[in-house]
């Protein structure tokens, strides 16, 4: 069975990233959306000409500004490593 958790904390998202060779990047067509930087994506491939990779203190900037929360998992069902995250709304608790 496959779990994911939710985190907020910095650390454990850049290392998370890091070990399955990602880089924090923004959507270039929503990066002057008004809503402080664009929407945030992990970018696992060759550089994708649709993202703009950002350094990890802007990536953090946008993320913490935008109320959000980190969803992932760390290995898939049959015990692989996993690639699976998505960014969420905070807890309002």
């Amino acid at each position: 069975m496959s779990t994911s958790d939710t985190t907020t904390d910095h650390d454990t998202i850049r290392k998370w990233v890091e070990d399955r060779g990602g880089r924090p990047a923004v959507v270039k067509a929503t990066e002057d959306n008004g809503k402080g930087g664009g929407l945030l994506r992990i970018d696992f491939r060759e550089k994708d000409e649709a993202l703009d990779e950002i350094e990890w203190d802007e990536f953090f900037r946008i993320f913490d500004e935008n109320n959000l929360a980190f969803l992932y998992q760390d290995k898939t069902k049959d015990g692989k490593e996993s690639r699976f995250s998505k960014f969420v709304e905070r807890d309002k608790g």
